[in-house]
This record gives structure tokens, C-alpha cells and sequence, in this order.
């Protein structure tokens, strides 16, 4: 639906706290406040790469309010957001000569010694079996609502990236808190 930001400094402890009510006050109170304090700068960074969210008669930023929020503070580009974000993203990832992507392809494992991550081995679009190495690894792999029997995701989202998190023995938090999205009823 959207992307919270913060709009003015007084809204800060409103958003804070509608953060953490929504998160049970569970929350991990300095990654609330980084989420907030950044928001306006990501925000701006990705309108200079050229996404395009909903505007008001005068042109401004048209806020909206969305579950948990007390405030308008959610900029959105009609209900799709987030293919908003991410194409807009790719595209300035395709710009770049010092990324390289790899479509098509299927992280098989990590490469791992004594704790640290030097790349992935992966299966590339031919079917072959490659290694590929990094001097920095994120490991940021999503998708585990093909795991359940009833998910509105992909089932090819399974959870992999956790097992192979799992099984080098990287530290996972809260991997059980999973939002199924778009949220559905099933009767």
C-alpha cells in the first residue's frame, strides 16, 4: 500500500510510538529509530532516481493513513508501492558497471571460513554450478510464505536463504513474525 516518512520533527514521538504499538513493544527501539530518522533522506533518494509517488493538488508528497498509523504520514504510488520502489531501483542498478546481475540464478549455499562470508555457490540460468565471491556478502533473501499451506505469496518462496542461514549457524531473529501479504480471509 505505502512507505512511511516522517513529515516534520513534531510527528517523531507519534511515529515512534505507533511503530512500537503496532509492534507489540517488541520492537528493537534503535532500528524504530533509524527506520524514522531515515526515512526523509530515502525517500528523497529515491525521487532522484525517479519514482513517481501520489501528489496533491499542489504538487506536494500526498500522505495517507494506513493500519497502526494515528497520523498521514505514508506516501504511496496507487496500491503499488512496492513495484514502485523496486523497478524504479532496478533500473538504477542496470546504470551502474560495478554491479553485476545474475538472473535466473539460485544461491545453492555460502562460501564460509571461520565466520566470515566470501560469496554463494549458485546454479546459473544454464544449470550449471558456479561460485561467486564478494569482498562484502548481504544476504537478503525474503520470501518464506511458500513454506505454509495457505499463503497469498509464490510458492516457490520457501524459506531457503533461512535453512542455509541456518545451517552455518548465522544468528536469525524473530524468523517466526511473518506477514502474509496482501492479507486475505480464509473461511
Amino acid at each position: 500500500g505505502g512507505m512511511c516518512m516522517l513529515k516534520e520533527e513534531a510527528d517523531y514521538d507519534s511515529f515512534f510510538e505507533d511503530t512500537l504499538k503496532a509492534g507489540h513493544y517488541e520492537n528493537d527501539k534503535k532500528s524504530v529509530e533509524l527506520m524514522i530518522r531515515g526515512s526523509v533522506e530515502v525517500v528523497e533518494e529515491l525521487l532522484k532516481y525517479g519514482a513517481v509517488f501520489q501528489r496533491d493538488e499542489s504538487g506536494a508528497l500526498d500522505f495517507t493513513r494506513e493500519g497502526a498509523h494515528s497520523q498521514k504520514r505514508i506516501i504511496y504510488h496507487e496500491d503499488t508501492t512496492g513495484k514502485e520502489i523496486t523497478s524504479t531501483l532496478l533500473k538504477e542498478v542496470k546504470k551502474r558497471g560495478n554491479i553485476e546481475l545474475l538472473e535466473y540464478t539460485t544461491m545453492l549455499d555460502i562460501i564460509t571460513c571461520e565466520n566470515v562470508c566470501y560469496g554463494a555457490v549458485i546454479e546459473n540460468a544454464q544449470g550449471a554450478i558456479e561460485m561467486v565471491e564478494a569482498d562484502y556478502v548481504v544476504m537478503a533473501t525474503g520470501g518464506v510464505g511458500g513454506l505454509y499451506k495457505h499463503s497469498t505469496n509464490f510458492p516457490h518462496l520457501t524459506g531457503d536463504g533461512l535453512a542455509i542461514a541456518i545451517r552455518h549457524g548465522i544468528v536469525l531473529k524473530d524468523e517466526s513474525y511473518v506477514q502474509i501479504h496482501p492479507t486475505t480471509f480464509y473461511s
